[in-house]
């Protein structure tokens, strides 16, 4: 038995089955989205004058995400003419180019994360702050680490970040930090603020949807092609609905991005 409205248009909604079901499932994210979003606003609002972290983030790869992810809005939908226009070739072309830059956004954020794991605040018992990486920049590093096990480290080599304000300054020259002087070595990881925990937390769902529609887009463009040969115009269909996932995903950073890196 045939499923009906697979191609044709429902006569109440005027779409077919599977573009009725992303927009319904898109109007869930949307809610779960703009949950957090509205978390964010208010915690920030809520927070006291001058406590709230800035310029934490970076501004010059979040831009080249930004435009690696409108890049490829632009060439699911060109992927998606080009089925119109009965050109299966470019099809090809510009859903290949679609999942290359999923995997370049993937790679750039993952760059950032390891950043923020390996950038250090180290707190000392004379009150002294200083914020940087250690030598060899180990991830996850603490201070129980550094003062436990078989070989307890008596010393660490710092590099701390340029001042503020000063684009083009050259690195501090490093120093060394007694491990007995440190009261607090914390990574910028999501427990170490509520700015960073939100940070972690909303990327990193964004991640996930971008890594879902790129495995579905992925699949399309390689095992799920077939069925350009025996139902092109259902296939069609399922590069449209795709696309729409895809400009939500899209969409979801272009909020992202003023809002965390910016503001």
């Amino acid at each position: 038995m045939d499923i009906p409205y697979t191609v044709k248009p429902r006569e109440d909604t005027g779409l077919y089955n599977a573009k009725l079901g992303i927009w319904l499932f898109l109007a869930s994210e949307v809610m779960l989205f703009g949950a957090f979003f509205s978390a964010y606003i208010l915690l920030r609002v809520g927070a006291l004058p001058g406590t709230w972290p800035t310029h934490l983030l970076n501004i010059p790869i979040g831009t080249v995400n930004t435009l690696v992810l409108i890049t490829s809005s632009i060439t699911v939908v060109m992927a998606w003419a080009s089925l119109k226009l009965n050109n299966f070739g470019k099809f090809r072309l510009y859903q290949g180019i679609t999942v290359l830059c999923a995997l370049i956004f993937v790679g750039i954020k993952s760059y950032e994360y390891h950043d923020k794991f390996t950038h250090y605040e180290v707190k000392l018992t004379d009150g002294k702050v200083y914020n940087g990486h250690i030598s060899g920049s180990p991830m996850f590093m603490n201070l129980a680490k550094l003062t436990t096990g078989k070989t307890a480290v008596k010393e660490i080599q710092f590099i701390p970040d340029p001042p503020k304000g000063e684009k083009h300054a050259a690195h501090p020259e490093p120093i060394t930090i007694q491990v007995a002087e440190i009261k607090k070595l914390e990574c910028y990881g999501p427990f170490h603020s509520t700015y960073l925990a939100i940070y972690f937390t909303m990327t990193a769902l964004h991640g996930l949807h971008v890594v879902g529609g790129a495995l579905v887009i992925a699949y399309l463009w390689g095992p799920g092609a077939r069925m350009w040969r025996t139902d092109p115009e259902r296939f069609t269909n399922r590069i449209e609905v795709s696309g729409l996932f895809w400009h939500f995903v899209d969409l979801v950073w272009i909020f992202l991005f003023p809002v965390l890196y910016l503001l």
